[in-house]
């Protein structure tokens, strides 16, 4: 028998995470992410809170009644943001990544239902926020299906190109 267990990331999973995150840019929207870049980055959210937290759904097994054997099964990461209108700070569901091995599973419920508690239960916190492709109506199906509904709004950007220095 298998369960799942929600826990924070920490600065050892960086490799995983940064992994899951190279994939999940492919599989989504079919882009070729900079490892390192991305590896920096998720390495800097894992080490200050301000910039992210990372949450690791592992799906433990018992083997022959007495050892427990863990598996990383996926991952999201949060993110702030303040809200003039509400008084209040919106938390952002992002990077949200499932092992294909793990997928429809209940993975991602577990993970939502883990953070959507720890946002209900962290004062000033007014809800929970994500963003998904217009395409992907598997994803939008399992974020209405945790009640989560369509905010109406498009999501424009201006990306700034970086330099080496």
């Amino acid at each position: 028998m298998s369960r799942l267990r929600i826990r924070p990331a920490e600065p050892g999973d960086r490799d995983l995470i940064a992994g899951w995150m190279l994939a999940m840019a492919w599989e989504t929207e079919h882009k070729r992410l900079d490892p390192a870049t991305v590896h920096a980055g998720v390495e800097a959210g894992l080490l200050d809170p301000s910039k992210a937290r990372y949450y690791v759904a592992m799906r433990e097994s018992e083997v022959a009644g007495r050892e427990t054997i863990a598996a990383a099964a996926g991952t999201l990461m949060l993110t702030r943001e303040w809200s003039d209108w509400r008084n209040g700070d919106w938390w952002w569901i992002q990077s949200v990544y499932v092992a294909p091995e793990h997928r429809r599973q209940g993975v991602y419920q577990a993970l939502h239902g883990h953070v959507a508690a720890l946002a209900q239960a962290t004062p000033g916190v007014i809800g929970l926020r994500l963003y998904v492709e217009r395409g992907n109506t598997a994803a939008q199906a399992t974020y209405r299906s945790l009640d989560m509904v369509d905010a109406g709004y498009a999501i424009f950007e201006s990306e700034f190109i970086q330099s080496e220095h």
